[in-house]
């Protein structure tokens, strides 16, 4: 019988001190995932994978190093310990590496009002392929549609318990079930294709297979008979399903590990205005079903809400307990962890300040531009902001939806893109980025 992931944890702490560690941290997850694929009506592929992945981290001193493996027999763990001690031995000196202090430690490690785990029983096989045969129809049913490229359903469910030699020891556990359809119209150089989905930790939440499909089919009917834009300066609408990217970029810029390397184009920001001044961008763990909350971060320290920017003001970085001690503030419990690595800043939910305006009204406002939808391909220069990608979406004639754009450029800098940012009101509040659509008011378009 598989041993439940708090007993794995402390059987490689206990090897760890026999290999001869002074301190050390461990993390468990076990879980299962179970996918379908439909094609043309029928199955096309079925995976289901269960296991268990350990992860190690071992202090020797100052120097620490990490170890991995997905085998739980006990001479494996043994030899992870072992194995972690040695390559520690040989490891540079970090003046910043450790565990936390004991008082720094999380205490209520109850989880259950986050309800990050679905109490009903997992999904069959054959309902999952049946949601997603359901969407594909549902897709195939919108006239202009020519197939379907793709129909999936999954679930998945997995215990996280993370343990360490300063006394921490918590676990929850978290499910998820998805559901994706992408359609395909045109022929030829002329086929387009696009996308609906949907990821809930609660099935019940789910949105329904015929409106997945449905959404898929009408999505890329909308891209057909694409042009290219003209080149010039216009404003810019990013999509609420792509307008989260721009908060991404923020947030990589912004995480303690680029200030502490200097390469964010936001070091020397602390304490200025990033955002317009009726923005905040605000963090919160304990939001209840959503994929990124947690009890504690990977180093046992109790999460909590924080205001990233605050009226437009950049208030903090995102630190983990050894970025922090580099620029010689507390960490604000956001260290996040596989198995393999040791632990580095990360960001839980965050929600940016939805406007008051919709998308329609955006649209109507911003005269003559581009409504970007997708997305490929990036040049981001971490340290000057300076933004490259290539986009497709619709064109914008006297604030009215004209045809479909590809095959463009939108370029800008990030900085100044993000001070002009005008938000709409269609945020989806589930997901662990509430972005809405938003509005630049003036970008570099490369086109015909």
């Amino acid at each position: 019988m598989t041993s439940p992931p708090e007993g794995l944890c402390a059987q490689l702490l206990d090897a760890a001190r026999s290999a001869g560690a002074d301190s050390a941290d461990a993390v468990v997850m076990q879980g299962t995932s179970l996918n379908i694929d439909v094609r043309a009506g029928g199955l096309e592929q079925a995976e289901r994978a269960e296991g268990v992945d350990l992860g190690l981290r071992v202090f020797l001193g100052q120097r620490s190093a990490t170890v991995s493996a997905s085998d739980i027999r006990e001479a494996t763990l043994a030899e992870m310990a072992e194995r972690a001690v040695a390559m520690a031995r040989e490891a540079p000196e970090d003046p910043h590496v450790g565990l936390a202090d004991p008082e720094q430690l999380a205490r209520d490690l109850d989880a259950a009002s986050l309800e990050l785990s679905d109490p009903s029983p997992e999904p069959s096989p054959d309902a999952l392929q049946q949601d997603a045969q359901d969407a594909e129809a549902a897709a195939l049913a919108v006239a202009g549609v020519s197939q379907v490229q793709s129909a999936s359903a999954g679930y998945s469910a997995r215990k996280l318990h993370l343990a360490a030699t300063n006394g921490f020891s918590g676990s929850y556990a978290r499910t998820s079930r998805g559901l994706s359809c992408v359609a395909i119209a045109g022929a030829g150089v002329d086929m387009e294709r696009d996308y609906d989905s949907d990821s809930r930790t609660f099935q019940s939440d789910l949105r329904s297979p015929e409106e997945i499909g449905r959404q898929a089919g009408e999505r890329v009917l909308r891209r057909l008979d694409a042009r290219k834009p003209p080149t010039g300066s216009y404003p810019v609408l990013f999509d609420e399903r792509v307008s989260a990217t721009l908060i991404g970029h923020l947030l990589m810029a912004v995480n303690g590990a680029s200030i502490a390397r200097g390469a964010s184009w936001l070091r020397d920001a602390l304490g200025e205005p990033v955002l317009p001044d009726h923005l905040s961008l605000v963090e919160d763990p304990h939001r209840p079903r959503a994929a990124s909350s947690r009890p504690f971060d990977a180093e046992g320290l109790p999460t909590r809400p924080r205001t990233i920017i605050d009226k437009g003001v950049l208030t903090g970085w995102t630190l983990d307990l050894a970025t922090g001690r580099k620029l010689g503030l507390p960490s604000t419990a956001n260290a996040g962890r596989g198995t393999s690595s040791a632990p580095s800043p990360s960001t839980w939910n965050v929600a940016l300040t939805q406007g008051t305006a919709s998308r329609g009204d955006l649209i109507r406002d911003m005269g003559t531009g581009l409504l970007v939808t997708s997305m490929i391909g990036s040049t981001i220069n971490p340290n000057t902001g300076d933004y490259s990608r290539g986009a497709a979406g619709h064109w914008v004639e006297n604030g009215e939806i004209t045809h479909a754009i590809n095959e463009c450029t939108i370029a800008g800098n990030l900085r100044d893109m993000l001070r002009s940012i005008l938000p709409a009101n269609d945020a989806r509040p589930h997901l662990s980025r509430v972005v809405p659509s938003l509005l630049v008011s003036g970008m570099t378009l490369a086109g015909q």
